[in-house]
Formats: C-alpha cells, sequence, structure tokens
C-alpha cells in the first residue's frame, strides 16, 4: 500500500484535478501564473514608489501567493515523506551520454549534484549561469505577458491565441538549450 502512494500519480488522476482548479477559477474571473507573483511581491515590499507597473491593487492577488506557498510546501512534502529511494530507469543511451558529461551516477537522484549541488551553484560558472538566466527567464517572462505555468495551463485552458505561440515558443527554446546550449555549458 506504502509504495503505491510513492509513485507519481498517473495523468487520469492529476490531469483532471488540474481541470477542475482550471474551471473554479474560469468561473471565478481569476487567472492563474506563478510569474504574476513576483509583480504582487514587489508591490507589496513598496515598488510602487519607483515603477508604476507595480501600482495596482496587490490585494486583490494575494489568493495567488497561496498557489506559491503550497507549491513549496507540496515540493517539501513529496520530496521527504512520499518519495521513495529508488534509482531512476533511464535508458542506456542516456546514461553513457550522461557520464560522458560529467556526471556521476546518472540517476541515482532526480536532481545531480553536479547541477544542483551547492558546489555547483556557488562556483563562478554556476552563479554566472543563475543570473544570466535569470535575467532571460525574467525578460522573457515579462515579454510573453506571463509564464509558462500561466499560459501553458490558465491560457490553453481559455482557449487563447497568445498562449498557444507562447507555449511553442518555450518548448522551441527548452529543445534548443537541451540539445545546443546546455551540453557546452557542462
Amino acid at each position: 500500500m506504502i509504495d503505491a502512494i510513492l509513485q507519481p500519480w498517473p495523468w487520469y488522476v492529476s490531469g483532471p484535478l488540474i481541470a477542475l482548479v482550471m474551471l473554479f477559477l474560469l468561473l471565478t474571473g481569476k487567472n492563474f501564473g506563478m510569474s504574476s507573483n513576483l509583480r504582487t511581491m514587489c508591490s507589496i515590499g513598496g515598488a510602487g514608489k519607483v515603477a508604476d507597473f507595480f501600482k495596482f491593487d496587490w490585494k486583490r492577488q494575494v489568493w495567488n501567493l497561496m498557489v506559491v506557498v503550497g507549491a513549496v510546501a507540496g515540493g517539501f512534502v513529496a520530496a521527504h515523506f512520499l518519495s521513495a529511494d529508488t534509482v531512476i530507469d533511464l535508458n542506456q543511451d542516456t546514461v553513457v551520454a550522461l557520464e560522458s558529461s560529467g556526471f556521476i551516477n546518472p540517476g541515482e537522484k532526480y536532481v545531480p549534484d553536479e547541477i544542483y549541488g551547492w558546489e555547483a551553484v556557488t562556483s563562478f560558472k554556476g552563479l554566472m549561469i543563475l543570473i544570466v538566466g535569470g535575467l532571460f527567464i525574467g525578460f522573457g517572462t515579462r515579454w510573453a505577458g506571463g509564464c509558462t505555468s500561466g499560459h501553458a495551463i490558465s491560457g490553453l485552458s481559455n482557449l487563447q491565441l497568445p498562449s498557444l505561440i507562447a507555449v511553442i515558443g518555450f518548448f522551441i527554446g527548452g529543445i534548443v538549450m537541451t540539445f545546443f546550449i546546455l551540453p557546452y555549458l557542462l
């Protein structure tokens, strides 16, 4: 029984749950998205005194901050209480490719220390990747009018053409990063 709990939820359970949440948000006139929370937090912190973009009624967006709290709390609970310590079943070609890129024991962890460990993150290269990547993500999110979660979940469920175009762009950008840029950064 406990092994069944430690497995990821199948699409036919999690998908309808996401759809129900989106239906509720649609019926209440709200839009889901994580990047709007940064604007809300900046507004709460007084950024409206510096830029007009942050001058809005942030109290109407406090509900969306609960999404951030829930995502952090849910991630913590899932990682520490609902995750089985199992090796990830990777294709042998993937294992060979990762080992040739410098990964030790690929598939042992979901988040490898070679990328996410403190030593990697606090190195000069790691800090530069975080800073440049953060700038690109911040600029892209603002330019696209939202983040991947906002466009892919909320925008597509509302049948918005700009969200479809943004999601296609996100996937193209992810493929370019994965196959053409990231191998040179590692």
